[in-house]
């Protein structure tokens, strides 16, 4: 009898590596404690450049192999010189990375092979909170749609369970749909 050959995928995700740091850090659960950073300077108007470098996990500091730097600012109709995403934007950008990286894992855990993912993210805001005119009306987004379109080898329902994975894991996606303390203080 000969055995059935395993599917292969390349998806571009190291499942195994993965793994082991989850079975490393359910032994050790101080080490999974992170602390992300970004440190954010005024440029000019409302156009700001954050940059993201070091951050704290493992029990010790760490960094990205290169400094990150993400400019943003807001569109010329708010009076303003349009020289970045907007700050809604990157929470929409973020998401979109957060939930995309999922689906690339949990496809790669499942032997799923993908050929293209695309998500498209719309949050939708009414600005007369932000601009003083109605104090009843939000600041931030009233709603978030994500749309998935995704070309896999796999069949409609197990790309479904590949999103609803992605979704269930995304720390984003819960920061954004659980309440986060956040302090804000002034040195």
């Amino acid at each position: 009898m000969t055995a059935v050959a395993e599917k292969q995928v390349q998806n571009g995700v190291n499942v195994e590596a993965l793994l082991g740091a989850r079975e490393a850090l359910s032994k050790a659960p101080e080490a999974a404690k992170f602390n992300w950073k970004a440190t954010s300077r005024w440029i000019s108007g409302t156009h700001s450049r954050t940059r993201i470098k070091g951050f704290h996990g493992l029990g010790q500091a760490q960094s990205h192999k290169t400094e990150f730097s993400v400019d943003m600012d807001h569109p010329e109709i708010f009076a303003s010189e349009d020289k970045g995403a907007t700050p809604v934007e990157m929470v929409l950008a973020g998401l979109a990375g957060c939930l995309t990286a999922g689906v690339a894992a949990v496809a790669q855990l499942r032997k799923i092979q993908l050929r293209s993912v695309t998500a498209t993210l719309e949050g939708a805001m009414d600005i007369q909170g932000i601009l003083g005119i109605d104090s009843d009306v939000r600041n931030g987004f009233d709603g978030i749609t994500v749309k998935f379109d995704i070309d896999a080898d796999a069949t409609k329902q197990e790309i479904e369970a590949l999103v609803a994975q992605s979704q269930k894991r995304s720390a984003v996606y819960d920061v954004l749909t659980n309440p986060t303390n956040v302090t804000v203080s002034v040195a």
